[in-house]
This record gives structure tokens, C-alpha cells and sequence, in this order.
């Protein structure tokens, strides 16, 4: 055989027993185990399959459709200056970043190095430097040094593409905090107008009170009532001036709970006005179930990423069991003696270039170890995934049950409340012409009074039954645009080189 060919021949037999030497270090079996569950294999029940009739996506600004220009507002003020917002926001820049560490590690890499020194050279009868004896010179370079890597394996690239999932992650999470502050607000602000409901059954109480201790005294006076009547009159009076100032105070403190939630102080609260909620326009839903349903939940996105990203791990553990090859050299200038800058002239160029190789050959079990963490958090995130869809659908249907029934409940306490205040009026009127004793009337005033309580209740649940629905999907905010594909987030194969040679 020609020498010339034996000579070409030396850098394959250098990398084919690299490859073998990175053999020694095996998998041993080490792969996930986990399975991603399809949102289309999760039986749904009869509330989801009847709402699949209509075919629409909330908005993106969903909380106008209570039609109250305060709570828009409010909304709006919270989504400048919350800190939990801006946390979430944080957390997107420094992901972003990381993916821009992490793709800068497949760019070529420069860096310059110079150093200008003085040196004494030492008299020495052994050891000295001859003619340099007791002299004093300069020993100045400059460098360029160069590095690539040429990413055979794809450590590199799946390292950036993983930071890239993790900064998806992070930006579906923000979407996340986003929607749960606006739900926050919505059900504080749904209380507040609850509370101020329930100030006014009990004002009305209240003065339907003072009417009867004036009729009560006034047939005490005509001769036709009883002291006992009076006592029974005033007795209630000092309770429902208790409960009008515990409802003052659950008014402050819902403010003081919305001006939290935007992120400003309790003046910013005490300026809120009382809310004017109302819902005409039952909420539609889309019509391809499930899987539309639950592919725009900001959290399923987010554990989608991270499934992604966890993929992308187990290739970067694998890539370590390769011999990892670089691209390095560097050019410069060296001079010992001479004046200060007098390297500069070119006279003592000196260059190096080359491939720098690392081989993974015995390493305690890192590389195996790294990989089962690898694998293992892979499952995790899948499983976290399946969690989190089952939990969603189970979110959208409870929400759809509690809609539904919501509607029934308001139509059957409006009549209860119709036939309460019936039985009131009867009640006062038969009071005022001496037909009937004051308890029946104070029995047929705490009946409506408890109806009303019951109706305001309704309704307030309705209200925020229409905001859990709307959040269950999503919240309007798109966040299936932004979702990995189905070969993003499969695990991937043990490589063909490792199944040969892994043990």
C-alpha cells in the first residue's frame, strides 16, 4: 500500500477507535419511560359534549362583557404596575437570555490576549543566562485565540433549542400569571358588588324595622297594641346595625384586596365606586372537543415546553457519551528582547491550528448518571403534563355543570323571592288593620330578607362562574399559537452508535 495512503488513512483509524473508546461508557438501558396522554383520549361528559354546539372563543378582554367600565379600568391599571406581573415578565427576559448563552456556544468564538513585561535577567556562575547576564529586557506577545465547535453530536444545538423550550415555558407561565390576576380582580370585584348588595337588603331591613316600631307605638298609643309588641319591635334594631357595619367593613376590605391586586396602596382602593355588574350574554364555546379546549390553557402550553425542553435534555446526555471535537488556533506574536513595542513589527508571527478531542472514556458513572436524571425528569414533565390536562378538563366541565345549574338557580330564586315579598305585604297589611299579631309579620320580614340574601348570592355566583369558565379556556389569550408540535415534545432514541456499543 502506497505510503501517501497509509498516511490518509491514520486520521480515520483515530476517529473509528474514538468512537469505540466512547463505547466503553454504555447506556445500560437507560431511556424514559413516560407517554404524553392525547387531549382527544379523555372522555368527556355530557356537559362538554352539549356545549359543542357553538363555536366561539372568549375574548381576549373577557371581563367586559359584565359592562362595567370600573372593573375595565381597574384591569388595565393592574396589568401596568403588578408585581407579580412584572416578576413573570423578569423571568421571560433572563429565559431569553439564557437561550442567547446558550446559542452562543455554537458561534466562533475569539478572544484576545496581550501582555507587555519587564524582565530582569539574574547573574547566576550555574545557572545564568549567558550573555542575557544582568540584563534587563522586554518579554511582550499578542494573541488572537479562536475556537469552534463543530457540534457533531448536536450537544450544542439541542442545548440551544432547549433554552429556547425553557424560554417558551416561561413566557406561557407569564400568560398564566397574566390571566389569574385578571380573574383575581374579577372575583374581588364580584364580592365587592355582593357586599354592596347585601348593605342593601339589610338598609331595607332596617328601615322596614323602624316601620314597624313606629306602627307598633302608635297602636300602643291608640289602645290597640301592647307594650310586649314595642319590645319585640326594638329588639332586632341593634343587629341589623351590627351587621350594616360588618358589611362596611368587608366593602373596605375587598377595596383594600383589589388595590393589592393592581399593585397600589389602600387610597388607591378607597377611591373605587360601588360595581354595576351585569351579564346579558351567556358565554358560547368552541366546537372541536377536546383538544381545542384544553390547547389554549396558558398552563397546558407551558407544560408542553417543558416537555419540549426536557426532550431536548436527554439528547445533550447522550451527545456527552461521543468524543466532542473543536476547532481551535490562534495567531500572535511573541518577542523576548527588543523594545517595548517592537513585537508589533511582524517579525516573530507564530500561528497554531488544529482539532482539540475529548474523550469520555471512564468517568465513575457520570455520563450514565446525567443521563438517567436526564430520562427521569423527561417523565416528570410528562407526567406533570397529563396531570395538568386532566386537572383542565376537569376545570372546564365542573365550570360548565356550574353554569348551567347557576341559570336555574337564579330563575327558581326570583320566584322565591317574589313569593316572599307576597307574603310580607300580606303580613304588614293584615298588621295594620289588627288581623294578625307582629310575629307573623317579623316572621314573613326575616323570610325575604333571607330570600334576597339567597337571590344577591345566585347571582354573585353566576357572575364568577362565568369568569372560572372563561378562564378554565384559556381567557382569550391565544396561547395555543405559541405551543410545540408533537415531535418537539417525543422523547427521543437511544443513538444508533451507543445501542452498538453501550453495555
Amino acid at each position: 500500500m502506497p505510503r501517501r495512503i497509509i498516511r490518509g488513512l491514520k486520521p480515520l483509524s483515530v476517529w473509528a477507535l474514538s468512537l469505540v473508546i466512547s463505547g466503553c461508557i454504555g447506556t445500560g438501558g437507560i431511556a424514559p419511560q413516560g407517554s404524553s396522554l392525547s387531549p382527544d383520549s379523555l372522555a368527556t361528559d355530557a356537559a362538554i359534549q352539549s356545549a359543542a354546539q357553538d363555536a366561539h372563543w372568549p375574548v381576549a378582554q373577557w371581563w367586559r362583557a359584565y359592562g362595567d367600565a370600573q372593573l375595565n379600568r381597574w384591569i388595565e391599571l393592574a396589568g401596568q404596575g403588578n408585581p407579580s406581573l412584572a416578576m413573570a415578565a423578569a423571568r421571560v427576559r433572563e429565559a431569553r437570555a439564557m437561550a442567547g448563552i446558550a446559542e452562543s456556544a455554537e458561534s466562533l468564538h475569539i478572544t484576545g490576549d496581550s501582555s507587555l513585561k519587564r524582565h530582569n535577567w539574574g547573574a547566576d556562575q550555574f545557572y545564568g543566562p549567558g550573555a542575557l547576564s544582568g540584563e534587563t529586557t522586554w518579554d511582550n506577545s499578542a494573541a488572537l485565540g479562536l475556537s469552534y465547535s463543530l457540534d457533531l453530536w448536536g450537544r450544542e444545538s439541542n442545548a440551544s433549542e432547549r433554552a429556547l423550550d425553557m424560554a417558551h415555558m416561561s413566557a406561557a407561565e407569564e400568560r398564566q400569571a397574566q390571566l389569574e390576576l385578571q380573574d383575581n380582580i374579577v372575583r374581588a370585584y364580584i364580592q365587592l358588588s355582593l357586599n354592596y348588595a347585601k348593605r342593601d337588603i339589610v338598609e331595607a331591613t332596617l328601615a322596614q324595622q323602624k316601620q314597624l316600631l313606629d306602627l307598633a307605638q302608635r297602636r300602643l298609643q291608640g289602645g290597640i297594641g301592647t307594650h310586649f309588641e314595642v319590645s319585640q319591635a326594638e329588639t332586632p334594631l341593634p343587629e341589623t346595625h351590627r351587621q350594616i357595619d360588618s358589611l362596611d367593613e368587608a366593602i373596605a376590605l375587598s377595596r383594600n384586596q383589589l388595590a393589592a391586586l393592581a399593585g397600589k396602596g389602600p387610597g388607591a382602593g378607597a377611591q373605587l365606586q360601588r360595581p354595576t355588574l351585569s351579564l346579558q350574554t351567556a358565554l358560547k364555546l368552541p366546537s372541536a372537543l377536546p383538544a381545542q379546549l384544553l390547547g389554549q390553557r396558558p398552563d397546558v402550553v407551558a407544560s408542553r415546553w417543558r416537555v419540549a425542553a426536557q426532550a431536548r435534555g436527554i439528547d445533550i446526555a447522550h451527545a456527552g457519551f461521543y468524543p466532542n471535537v473543536d476547532l481551535v488556533g490562534s495567531l500572535g506574536y511573541v518577542a523576548t528582547g527588543g523594545g517595548m513595542l517592537e513585537f508589533l513589527a511582524g517579525k516573530k508571527f507564530n500561528y497554531s491550528v488544529g482539532p482539540a478531542v475529548s474523550l469520555p472514556i471512564f468517568d465513575g458513572g457520570r455520563l450514565r448518571s446525567e443521563l438517567g436524571e436526564a430520562a427521569a425528569g423527561y417523565d416528570a414533565a410528562v407526567a406533570q403534563y397529563n396531570q395538568t390536562l386532566v386537572m383542565a378538563l376537569k376545570s372546564i366541565s365542573d365550570q360548565l355543570i356550574r353554569r348551567e345549574s347557576m341559570d336555574k338557580q337564579q330563575v327558581f330564586a326570583s320566584e322565591s323571592v317574589a313569593s316572599a315579598q307576597k307574603t310580607y305585604d300580606i303580613a304588614m297589611i293584615a298588621f295594620q288593620r289588627g288581623l294578625t299579631d307582629y310575629l307573623n309579620v317579623l316572621n314573613a320580614q326575616t323570610l325575604l330578607f333571607h330570600q334576597q340574601q339567597i337571590q344577591q348570592q345566585v347571582q354573585a355566583a353566576r357572575l364568577s362562574a362565568h369568569a372560572e369558565l372563561v378562564v378554565a379556556l384559556g381567557g382569550g389569550l391565544s396561547a395555543g399559537n405559541d405551543s410545540p408540535t408533537e415531535e418537539k415534545t417525543r422523547a427521543p432514541k437511544t443513538p444508533a452508535v451507543l445501542a452498538v456499543f453501550g453495555r
